[in-house]
C-alpha cells in the first residue's frame, strides 16, 4: 500500500516529499516531441502483472494523445491502482516511426517487437536504405516497467542516425480514461534535483513525470536509463545519436519506477534489472503451473486454447489484503469485482481451488457492515467493485468499495458451498460461517416485501441495473421498452434458491437441523412461486424479470439459461427453456445471444442486447448438461471453442457481436471488449467440465463422473494433478464412436472415483 505521508508545503509554489522537491508546471508550455501519425498501427498488445498492466500498439509504442485514433487506442498506457502512470512511450528513428515486422505478447508479462528503419537520412550525409537497421524491443513488467532495445546495422558500411524515446504521463484516473469528466484536476509537477544531485555527473540520466492529485497524493513515474545513456534530453524526450559499424549492435536499456508519496505504488517488489524481472516472472509462472491441474487433448488447436487460458488465469491473478483473486479483465476491470471474481473462481475450481478460497476470504473481508446509500452498502452484502484511483480517493465515485450488485451475495454463498465440496476445507468453512449467515440474513431482509430478491439504485453515482447485464438499456420487455422500478431478475432468484439448498446441506453437517429445515422450506416455497410468477405460458419460456409493479418483463433473453443448473425450474420448464435457447434467433452459430434477434431492442453490436458472451454460454451449457441434454450442451461448447480458435492468441474475448455465423466469416469483434477477461477465460475450463461432468464430494471422499462425453473433435483428454480434498488424481478420457470411456491412471489419496454411464 502506498505511504500516506503528508506533503509539506515549504513555499507557495514548491512541494517537498521525502526529501524530493517539485514545482508546479504548465505542460502546455513544454514543446512536445512531434508524434507520428502516418501508417499508425491500431492493433494493441497487452501485458499484466498483478496490479500493473500495459497496453501498447504493435510497435510497443504508446502514441501521444493527440495522435490517437480513438476506440481501444484511448486505453493505451501503463496503469497501476487505477491510475495511468504512462500515457506516451514513443520510440522513433530520425523522427520517423519504425516499420513493424512482428510482435508478440504471448507470455502476458513480456512482449517482443521486431521492427526496422524506414528510408532515412544518415546524420553524416547520404541515405540509409529502408529495413537495414534492425530494432529489437523487449519489454517486461514486474512491479515496474523494463525495456531493453537492441539496434543492429545490417548495412555493409557504417551508419549514423538518431533514436528518440518520448514519454509523458497524464495520471488520469481510469474512470477518466473511460470518458468521465471532472470539474477539476490536480497539478502537474516538475522535479527539481537538489544541488548535490545536480553536481553528481556520474548519476544516470533520469526523466521524472509527476502529478499532485486533489487529495494531496504525489504520484511519479521515474524513468532511469542505463547501459547506453542518452546524449541529451529535451523536455520528456531522450535522444541518442547512434553510430554503428557494419553489423554492429548497441543496446539501450531503461526502467520506469512508479511512486506514490515517495513509496512504490505497486504491491509487487521491483527488481533491479530487466534480466532479473524476466527471470523472476518465468520462475513464478513455473512454480504456479507445477501446482495446478494439467489438461491436455489430442486436438492441437484446443490445446492452444487451454494453454492460453491457463496462462491468462495466471496473469489475471491479483493481490489485495494478502489474498489472490482474479481481476475481472484488462483494461477496464483490472480490479476486484464481486460477481466476476466469484464466477471465475467457480469456473476454475478444478484448476486451482486456492483461487476460490482467497476470493471468498477477500470478499468476506469487505462484506457490508453498515447501511450507506452513497455506496449502495448494506450489512451482509457482498461488494460489486473496488477502485483505488484519485476519483475514488476524492469520493467523486462511490467505489471505496461500491456494493451495487444484487447477485454477488447469493453467488458468494454458492461458491462457499461449492468450494467445500471440492476441498473439504473445514477451517475455511468454519472461519467464514459467520459471513455466510450475514449474507443469508441480507438476502432474507431484502426478500421480505415481495418474496423475491430485487435491486434498486440508492446512490446517484451508482448503477441503474445491478445484475450481470448492467448496461442501462438491457432490461427490456417484448416491445423494447425499458423496465422500471425495483427489478427481480430471474437468474438471481435461481441463485437464491441454489444458495438456500446448498447452505441447508452445510447447516445439517454442523447439526443445525432447524436452520437447515428453514432454508430448505424457503427454497421450496421460492421454487413454487417462481415457476408461477416468472413463467410465460404463451411463450413457453421464462421472463427475464419482474418489474417494480410485479409485472413480467417478457423479452426472450439468455438470463433464464443460468437457472438450468440451479434446480429452480420444474423439469418440463427447464427442457422448454433449453429448447428455446437453441432456436435460430438465440443461437448464432458461435453461441447464444443475450437477447433474441426478433426483439425490437435487438442490436448485434449492443453490449447486452444481442451480443454473445462466453461466460453466459458456458453457464448455460453446464445447465443443459445437468438435464442430460448432452448434444445441445456440446453444440454450445464446440461453437465457443471454434470462436476462440479464431481469436488472436486463441484467447476468448469478453464478448463478441451477435451476427450470424454463416460458415465462412470470422466472429465479429466487439470493439472495446476486455482481453484477457476472467470469466471469458474461465469458460474454457467450464466447457471441459461439460464434457467430463464431475460431481465432487470431497467431504465424503468421493468423485462421481456422470456419463462423460467428449466433443467429436476430440478423441482423448487427460487431466492430471486434479485435486479432490487431499487426493490427487490423473484421469484419462477416450472417445470410441458415441461412447466416452474414463479410467483412473494414478491416485494419490483415498478418494473413491465412481464412473456412471
Amino acid at each position: 500500500m502506498p505511504n500516506t505521508t503528508k506533503l509539506a508545503i515549504i513555499e507557495p509554489a514548491t512541494i517537498e516529499v521525502g526529501g524530493r522537491t517539485f514545482v508546479p508546471i504548465d505542460k502546455s508550455l513544454i514543446s512536445p516531441w512531434v508524434c507520428v501519425t502516418g501508417e499508425h498501427p491500431i492493433a494493441t498488445l497487452t501485458l499484466k502483472d498483478d496490479d500493473l498492466f500495459l497496453i501498447t500498439d504493435t510497435l510497443g509504442n504508446i502514441s501521444d494523445l493527440s495522435c490517437r485514433l480513438g476506440g481501444i487506442e484511448d486505453s493505451m498506457g501503463l496503469f497501476c491502482r487505477d491510475t495511468r502512470f504512462l500515457s506516451r512511450l514513443e520510440l522513433q528513428i530520425n523522427a520517423r516511426s519504425p516499420i513493424s515486422f512482428s510482435s508478440t505478447a504471448r507470455k502476458g508479462f513480456a512482449m517482443t517487437v521486431l521492427c526496422a528503419n524506414p528510408e532515412i537520412d544518415d546524420e553524416k550525409g547520404g541515405h540509409i536504405k529502408a529495413e537495414t537497421i534492425d530494432i529489437h524491443r523487449e519489454i517486461v513488467i514486474k512491479g515496474g516497467f523494463f525495456e531493453q532495445t537492441q539496434v543492429t546495422n545490417y548495412n555493409t558500411h557504417p551508419v549514423s542516425f538518431m533514436l528518440s524515446l518520448s514519454l509523458d504521463a497524464d495520471f488520469l484516473d481510469l474512470f477518466e480514461v473511460r470518458g468521465a469528466r471532472r470539474e477539476k484536476r490536480g497539478n502537474f509537477l516538475r522535479y527539481v534535483p537538489n544541488q548535490d544531485q545536480k553536481s553528481a555527473e556520474i548519476l544516470p540520466k533520469e526523466i521524472v513525470l509527476a502529478y499532485e492529485g486533489l487529495d494531496g497524493a504525489l504520484m511519479e513515474s521515474r524513468v532511469q536509463f542505463h547501459s547506453f545513456q542518452p546524449q541529451e534530453i529535451q523536455g520528456y524526450t531522450a535522444i541518442w545519436h547512434v553510430e554503428l559499424a557494419a553489423h554492429e549492435s548497441r543496446t539501450i536499456g531503461y526502467r520506469i519506477h512508479l511512486f506514490t508519496n515517495n513509496s512504490p505504488t505497486s504491491i509487487v517488489s521491483v527488481p533491479e534489472t530487466f534480466t532479473q524481472a524476466k527471470t523472476e516472472e518465468l520462475l513464478e509462472e513455473k512454480l504456479w503451473t507445477e501446482q495446478i491441474t494439467k489438461i491436455q487433448t489430442d486436438n492441437k488447436s484446443l490445446n492452444h486454447v487451454i494453454d492460453r487460458a491457463v496462462q491468462d488465469i495466471y496473469l489475471l491473478r491479483q493481490t489485495s489484503e494478502k489474498y489472490n483473486f482474479l481481476s475481472a479483465g484488462v483494461p477496464w476491470f483490472s480490479t476486484l469485482f464481486g460477481r466476476d471474481s466469484i464466477i471465475s473462481a467457480s469456473q476454475t475450481l478444478a484448476l486451482d481451488p486456492t483461487i476460490a478460497r482467497d476470493t471468498l476470504s477477500l470478499l468476506a473481508y469487505f462484506q457490508g457492515k453498515v447501511d450507506n446509500e452513497w455506496q449502495d452498502e448494506q450489512k451482509g452484502k457482498i461488494l460489486h467493485e473496488i477502485r483505488l484511483g484519485e476519483m475514488a480517493r476524492c469520493h467523486e465515485v462511490p467505489h471505496t468499495p461500491y456494493y451495487g450488485t444484487v447477485d454477488a451475495t447469493p453467488l458468494w454463498l454458492m461458491l462457499y458451498a461449492e468450494y467445500y465440496a471440492w476441498t473439504a476445507d473445514q477451517p475455511t468453512l468454519d472461519q467464514l460461517w459467520p459471513n455466510a449467515l450475514s449474507a443469508m440474513a441480507w438476502i432474507d431482509r431484502n426478500c421480505q416485501e415481495t418474496g423475491y430478491l430485487r435491486y434498486y439504485r440508492s446512490s446517484d453515482k451508482g448503477l441503474l441495473n445491478q445484475g450481470w447485464k448492467d448496461s442501462e438499456n438491457c432490461i427490456v420487455n417484448s416491445k423494447g421498452e425499458i423496465a422500471e422500478g425495483a427489478i427481480a431478475l430471474c437468474e438471481v432468484q435461481g441463485y437464491v434458491y441454489a444458495a438456500k439448498i446448498r447452505m441447508s446441506e452445510l447447516a445439517e453437517k454442523r447439526q443445525l437441523f432447524d436452520l437447515a429445515d428453514l432454508w430448505r422450506s424457503q427454497a421450496q416455497d421460492l421454487k413454487s412461486r417462481f415457476n408461477h410468477d416468472f413463467w410465460m405460458p404463451d411463450q413457453d419460456y421464462c421472463a427475464i424479470a419482474l418489474d417494480g409493479k410485479g409485472k413480467q418483463v417478457d423479452s426472450i433473453t439468455s438470463n433464464a439459461g443460468h437457472c438450468l443448473n440451479l434446480g429452480i425450474f420444474d423439469y418440463e420448464k427447464a427442457i422448454s427453456v433449453a429448447a428455446r435457447l437453441n432456436a435460430p434467433d438465440m443461437f448464432n452459430g458461435w453461441g447464444i445471444r443475450t437477447l433474441s434477434s426478433l426483439s425490437p431492442a435487438y442490436n448485434p453490436m449492443g453490449y447486452h442486447i444481442g451480443s454473445v458472451w462466453p461466460h453466459d454460454n458456458s453457464l448455460i451449457a453446464i445447465g443443459m448438461r445437468s438435464h442430460s441434454l448432452v448434444k445441445q450442451s456440446l453444440r454450445i461448447a464446440q461453437g465457443l471453442i471454434d470462436m476462440t480458435i479464431a481469436q488472436p492468441y486463441h484467447r476468448p474475448p469478453e464478448l463478441l457481436c451477435g451476427y450470424e455465423h454463416d460458415g465462412f466469416s470470422f466472429p465479429v469483434q466487439y470493439p472495446v471488449a476486455c482481453s484477457p477477461q476472467a470469466w471469458a477465460t474461465g469458460s474454457i475450463f467450464q466447457l471441459i467440465a461439460v464434457m467430463v461432468n464431475f460431481v465432487p464430494d470431497a467431504p465424503n471422499n468421493q468423485l462421481r463422473i456422470l456419463d462423460p462425453c467428449l466433443l467429436n473433435s476430440i478423441n482423448r483428454l487427460s487431466i492430471q494433478n486434479l485435486r479432490i480434498g487431499q487426493t490427487l488424481l490423473d484421469l484419462e478420457f477416450e472417445r470410441l464412436g458415441d461412447t466416452t470411456a474414463c479410467r483412473v491412471n494414478k491416485k494419490r489419496g483415498n478418494v473413491r472415483v465412481i464412473i456412471e454411464a
